[in-house]
């Protein structure tokens, strides 16, 4: 369903989010954010000067290598438009992203490596998209690959992921009817 039709209204700012997922031939995973930020106005800043309206007042890149666990293995990280000279200086400190999984805790753990003066506020931003664009990437081609071998009695992971894959839901009864927690027929 569709939002409701808005109010009279003119647009001010846009912020662009693209991510992409590919499998390399080495057996690892690239995952590629990049982001945008424009103003629909013109505007003056303090080191650029004059900022026309479509002009990117951000525009930042990154690329996460994974690996099938989803542990990062190598990152890079560019700022091509910043708001101020020494915006790009930051993106050598993502490094220390270097050996953390995305998973449970992934966003705690950026904001204690990354946080405030440690990073870059759009760029850890990026991180988040990043990560559910790595889990959309590597996970369901690994449990395609993995299902002749799966055990049925393991759990399945995206059991309790979301709403839809509640255990005690109508599609986890069909799906994973081992698994299922909701009241039985009868």
């Amino acid at each position: 369903m569709p939002l409701s039709a808005p109010a009279a209204r003119e647009p001010i700012h846009t912020r662009r989010v693209t991510c992409d997922g590919f499998r390399r031939a080495d057996g690892l995973w690239d995952i590629e954010g990049h982001l945008v930020d424009v103003k629909h106005y013109e505007f003056r800043n303090e080191f650029r000067g004059a900022i026309t309206p479509g002009e990117p007042i951000h525009q930042m890149r990154m690329r996460l290598t994974v690996d099938d666990s989803l542990t990062i293995v190598t990152v890079e990280a560019a700022t091509e438009h910043g708001p101020y000279a020494l915006c790009p200086e930051i993106a050598p400190a993502f490094q220390v992203l270097v050996g953390l999984r995305i998973g449970p805790g992934f966003t705690r753990a950026v904001k204690e490596r990354l946080g405030g003066s440690k990073g870059c506020t759009h760029l850890v931003e990026l991180l988040g998209p990043m990560a559910t664009t790595a889990f959309q990437t590597v996970f369901p081609i690994l449990s395609r690959e993995r299902a002749a071998e799966a055990d049925p009695k393991t759990r399945p992971v995206l059991l309790d992921s979301c709403h839809v894959f509640a255990a005690d839901g109508d599609h986890a009864r069909r799906r994973w009817p081992d698994f299922y927690t909701g009241p039985r027929p009868g």
